[in-house]
């Protein structure tokens, strides 16, 4: 049995190595397609490609955002001052304060300079590769992640599905079982209620039985029945196989509705309609579960 995988998920993860801290962060939401949609770093755009490859490795649909950020860490943590930066401020504050015979400036007010102390949005400059590499890794783990939250929630829908096809299959027997639903008794009732409106005056009893064997002709739902029945065995022949299946079963709830609305629309007995509107009621119901299914 291979697994189902749900369209939404998230998950996250973070690489520290080589000086650089890299964060990962996914979203899934349902989507028609695959719809894949960037945010990178600064200076690492040409990961887009190889990003979005890795993605649709994994995942076959749904609308997907990556959010990846880079940034240098010094022993697990932050480096706080740009010292190339203060060097050279400092220098320079040095030659103007003698030429101009004034006191030098203090540490304290050089690392209040913007820029000199720096902060998460602060642009610093990170060796190209080893960034590209741990944003590649914590892209693996997240992806990882994200697979896993959405094999589990797909693996719930499953079960659900299953139970609703189980239920259209089960209403199926009922509406073949309805004594309703049989020509027999269909021609049966045409009969007594064209007697009822003759009753009385002459009628051609051979053209009776011609027009009632007609109408019991139009009015029988063997066929509907059959192909419903049908597509409840492919709809569990899908879920027991797995994969991509979402566009697959959303095909095969238009059917089950299709010929739910004929048998209704065929009914001549208020207990086989009311067994079409059941099923119209599941149907609904697995319909709006297959939309979250990748």
């Amino acid at each position: 049995m291979t697994e189902v995988q749900s369209m939404t998920g998230f998950a996250s993860a973070v690489r520290r190595a080589d000086g650089v801290e890299a964060a990962c962060d996914i979203r899934s939401v349902n989507n028609k397609g695959l719809d894949i949609r960037l945010r990178l770093p600064s200076g690492l755009e040409r990961l887009e490609s190889a990003i979005k490859k890795r993605v649709s490795e994994r995942v076959a649909r749904g609308s997907v955002q990556v959010f990846l950020s880079a940034k240098p860490v010094s022993g697990g943590v932050v480096t706080p001052v740009d010292e190339e930066r203060f060097r050279l401020i400092a220098e320079t504050a040095r030659k103007l304060a003698d030429e101009c015979a004034i006191a030098p400036p203090t540490a304290d007010g050089l690392l209040s300079l913007r820029g000199v102390v720096l902060s998460d949005d602060t642009e610093v400059n990170l060796d190209p590769e080893i960034a590209e590499q741990h944003c590649l890794d914590a892209l693996n783990e997240a992806l990882d992640a994200l697979v896993i939250a959405r094999v589990g929630e797909g693996e719930v829908l499953r079960s659900i599905l299953s139970g609703h096809v189980a239920t259209i299959s089960d209403l199926t027997d009922r509406a073949e079982a309805d004594p309703g639903s049989r020509p027999e008794a269909i021609r049966e009732r045409l009969k007594e209620q064209v007697s009822a409106l003759l009753d009385g005056s002459g009628f051609d009893e051979a053209r009776l039985h011609a027009e009632a064997a007609l109408l019991a002709t139009k009015a029988d739902i063997r066929e509907e029945l059959d192909r419903l029945r049908a597509h409840a065995t492919s709809a569990q022949r899908m879920l027991a196989e797995g994969g991509p299946i979402g566009r697959k079963l959303d095909f095969l709830a238009q059917e089950f509705n299709r010929e739910t609305n004929t048998i209704c629309s065929k009914s001549s007995s208020a207990a086989l309609t009311a067994i079409g509107l059941d099923l119209k009621a599941v149907i609904d119901q697995f319909r709006e579960q297959v939309q979250n299914l990748q």
